[in-house]
């Protein structure tokens, strides 16, 4: 019996000690969660951190006079006339300006005064020739002297744009046909020679064009009856019945450029100097034309002998 009741009670110890150890398990595993909740919520308190005061480095004299420099460079170029930027007041004061000019109704005028000296020579003083279209399309007037009594008045004006006056267009297109077609005599009568031979070619040319007995333009002189056939012409490559077409490129581009030097010398009056002015005629060495005979020969250049009449 007593060994009985030993056994019994020895159970119930253990037992009891194993529900206090699950006990306090419990208890530190809560107080193990509630410590890190804690320390997870509460406030941080806050720290003063003191910064050591710090003194900047002088700027070096050469850096300072570097980022004193304008950025356009250390010297300030003033701008010139119209390349100034443009700012909204200088569009502001254009647009107003063109409004202005605009707003002239010039069909309220009414009738004109009659063209008189003061009227010319108030146009006259208003520019340069080389701007005033209206000035510049009167020939040689340029040149012309005022005088009491100049001779630029209404009734020469009048005669001009009735029988002389040309608009800007067909002047500019009579210019690139004349230099066309020296260039093209240039290139057929003497591309195979030297810049002195091709010059005296255009020389007679141009020597031709300002002579009384040839027509007064260079295509004009170039073509002159190439209309009635062959041995007719003037120049033999403008008849032959041939393409005028230049078929070598270098060539054609020398003959091009020294029109276009000739042609500007023929237009303002310019002697072109290769040759006398009185040269009108020439032939090749390998010919000798029966004319010959009747003219003077005043020089040969190349392949080419030029003549002038007695």
């Amino acid at each position: 019996m007593t060994d009985g009741l030993t056994s019994k009670d020895g159970a119930l110890t253990q037992t009891w000690q194993l529900k206090a150890v699950r006990a306090l398990a419990h208890l530190l595993a809560l107080c193990a969660v509630s410590l890190v909740l804690f320390i997870t919520l509460a406030p941080a308190q806050a720290q003063t951190i003191q910064v050591a005061s710090v003194t900047p480095m002088p700027v070096p004299a050469d850096l300072l006079a570097v980022r004193q420099q304008p950025a356009i460079g250390p010297t300030v170029v003033p701008l010139a006339p119209g390349e100034q930027a443009l700012t909204p007041a200088l569009l502001s004061n254009y647009v107003a300006r063109q409004q202005q000019l605009r707003s002239v109704n010039v069909d309220s005028i009414g009738p004109q005064a009659p063209l008189n000296t003061d009227v010319l020579l108030g146009y006259i003083a208003r520019g340069p020739f080389g701007t005033n279209s209206a000035i510049s399309a009167i020939a040689d007037v340029a040149s012309a002297k005022v005088t009491a009594e100049p001779a630029l008045n209404s009734s020469a004006l009048a005669d001009y744009i009735q029988h002389g006056y040309q608009p800007l267009e067909q002047r500019l297109a009579h210019a690139n046909a004349e230099r066309d077609c020296l260039a093209q005599a240039i290139y057929h009568e003497a591309r195979g020679e030297s810049a002195a031979g091709q010059l005296a070619v255009a020389n007679v040319i141009v020597n031709r064009a300002r002579s009384a007995k040839f027509p007064s333009t260079l295509c004009g002189v170039i073509y002159q009856n190439a209309d009635k056939g062959f041995h007719r012409c003037q120049f033999t490559f403008a008849c032959d019945g041939r393409t005028d077409a230049p078929a070598e490129r270098r060539a054609w581009a020398r003959s091009a450029e020294l029109a276009q030097t000739v042609y500007a010398e023929f237009a303002t009056g310019e002697a072109v100097g290769a040759i006398p002015r009185s040269a009108l005629y020439y032939h090749t060495t390998n010919v000798r034309p029966n004319w010959a005979n009747t003219y003077n020969a005043v020089a040969q250049i190349g392949s080419h002998i030029f003549y002038a009449p007695n």
